[in-house]
């Protein structure tokens, strides 16, 4: 039962996650792109996140905001599943072998930094995948399997390493969304209004937001795609090219991203997009949340039939 618990928690954050995603994937692409950009302030193509929404509208392009929106539901998708079902798994592992009835936050932080150790390492090409879809120019964007075969395989993990430092954000996330769970719900009630998990969401999110931001602007920026990749001049001879490519790759290193900021933009450039950060994860986050909560009991019993519907099936085939 402690296993279909576990799949029920995944299924449920899963489908939660799809459906923000795509509700929000246009902000999603306004704050990529916003993020990625890197120049000094007076030569700045994006002054304001609004300056990626008119640049699409203005050019026909509005649909272009959902560039890479496939990829990045697969990735929504299996990400959280991996993520609820792992944080589920160990939070459960850990129960049993301390013995006790409930996890602290100490420990909890642990649960949730392993989940999503996991996650990160199964779903980076993805992560990396979507990101240059959403950076390339509107109108532009690659195939799931064009954009992760652009380099080596190498290339599709660009990343991982702040990401598996990012492990960070989600278990301060539901680490303060559930210790603050437990502390409002009261007596036989299962579950939180709409409403107030919508709030908790938004609060948890908003405080692991500002203490990682500065490593999830430069993850976005390692995994964008290159601004002078379509627009190269054809006549470079090959040590040119070279040096461009040389230059293209010590720019995707945390050292080079970290550089690049330091020098165009200083320390504020670390928060560069914070806000649009902010708006974008809350709501997803909330939403994410607000809908797992709403959803999970149903799931439980389609589950559940599920279960036994081919339990049934295989109880007739034995008999058969």
């Amino acid at each position: 039962m402690g296993d279909f618990e576990s799949l029920s928690e995944a299924t449920s954050g899963a489908i939660g996650s799809l459906l923000s995603t795509t509700i929000l994937y246009p902000l999603d692409t306004c704050k990529t792109k916003y993020q990625a950009e890197v120049r000094a302030h007076g030569q700045r193509r994006y002054r304001h996140l609004s300056d990626v929404l008119w640049e699409a509208i203005s050019n026909g392009q509005f649909l272009s905001l959902y560039q890479g929106l496939g990829t990045k539901n697969l990735q929504s998708f299996i990400s959280q599943f991996v993520y609820f079902y792992g944080y589920s798994y160990f939070k459960r592992w850990y129960l049993e072998k301390s013995g006790s009835k409930k996890i602290g936050t100490k420990a909890n932080l642990l649960v949730a930094a392993a989940a999503g150790a996991c996650t990160a390492i199964a779903t980076q090409p993805l992560d990396t995948a979507s990101s240059r879809m959403q950076t390339s120019a509107f109108g532009k964007s690659k195939g799931l399997w064009d954009t992760l075969t652009e380099g080596d395989w190498s290339n599709a993990f660009d990343g991982l390493g702040i990401s598996l430092l990012l492990t960070s954000n989600p278990a301060i996330q539901y680490t303060v969304f559930d210790q603050l769970k437990l502390k409002l719900l009261k007596g036989n009630q299962a579950s939180l209004s709409a409403f107030t998990a919508f709030l908790l969401g938004a609060l948890s999110k908003s405080i692991a937001t500002c203490l990682t931001y500065p490593a999830i602007r430069c993850k976005v920026m390692i995994q964008a795609a290159e601004a002078d990749a379509n627009n190269h001049d054809d006549n470079d001879d090959d040590d040119a090219e070279k040096k461009k490519k040389a230059k293209r790759k010590a720019s995707k290193t945390l050292s080079g991203v970290v550089f690049a900021i330091w020098r165009k933009e200083g320390v504020t450039g670390f928060f560069k997009g914070l806000h649009a950060q902010i708006l974008k994860t809350v709501l997803s986050s909330a939403l994410l949340l607000m809908i797992k909560e709403k959803i999970a009991a149903t799931t439980w019993v389609v589950l559940l039939a599920i279960r036994r519907s081919l339990l049934g099936q295989y109880g007739r085939l034995k008999s058969a």
